[in-house]
């Protein structure tokens, strides 16, 4: 990826918000593969003639196979207030997904524990009383079901790895290409989780930002859905 296919949503002199490609990490991992933040630090280097290595924040992840918005911020200041955000809950994220079969609950509040298996990168429904288990809570609505497979959004409550993941496969309907959750129910394909939108307060202005994106529409399964439609509803 080229900073020129780099898709920018927004930018100032404090934040700039992106579109993350599936299959592309948040972040510099153990693949050494190219990441996202290393993108937008060429893209701030070259554009501005930077002098050294660009300053530019990590203040969000996004799942290496989920594609969608993701803000970062320009400086220092801006980061840490962002980062206040996240952990504060003023942040808002919400993901469209496409789940095998239709869930029994229209809508639903899912709270979990889920514990992190370092080793094998799964997470997994734990207990309460697990060493190691962090509450995950998220809600669910369907939108759509056409041909066995349900459009679904979702927003997060808490920010934890892989929970849409485990969460919609614990209650049975797992995320379409999702083969390390799906077990059985499985379809291989591009994972069907996508982060279309984002609201925050921006960390000076103290304007609030809403940014939306849509899934990559041409694609099974999204092209089965009017996945436009429901963006702009769900604004």
């Amino acid at each position: 990826m080229n900073k020129e296919d780099l898709v920018i949503l927004h930018e100032d002199n404090h934040v700039i918000v992106v579109e993350k490609p599936q299959n592309m990490p948040s972040c510099e991992d153990e693949s050494k593969d190219q990441d996202l933040l290393n993108v937008v630090k060429t893209y701030l280097k070259e554009t501005y003639n930077k002098p050294g290595d660009a300053f530019v924040g990590l203040v969000h992840r996004l799942d290496r196979p989920t594609g969608g918005i993701m803000v970062f911020a320009k400086t220092s200041k801006a980061a840490s207030r962002l980062s206040e955000q996240l952990w504060g809950g003023d942040f808002e994220k919400k993901y469209l997904t496409v789940l095998v079969g239709t869930p029994k609950k229209e809508k639903a509040v899912l709270t979990n524990y889920l514990k992190k298996n370092a080793v094998t990168n799964q997470v997994y429904l734990a207990s309460e009383t697990t060493e190691g288990a962090k509450k995950a809570e998220l809600a669910y609505r369907t939108l759509e079901e056409k041909g066995g497979y349900t459009l679904t959004e979702v927003t997060l409550h808490t920010g934890r790895s892989h929970q849409i993941r485990v969460q919609m496969a614990g209650i049975g309907n797992p995320v379409f290409g999702d083969v390390k959750y799906g077990g059985e129910k499985a379809v291989k394909g591009n994972l069907a989780l996508y982060a279309y939108s984002l609201k925050f307060t921006h960390p000076v202005t103290k304007e609030r930002l809403v940014f939306l994106s849509e899934p990559p529409k041409e694609l099974i399964p999204w092209k089965a859905f009017d996945v436009t439609k429901y963006v702009t509803i769900l604004k």
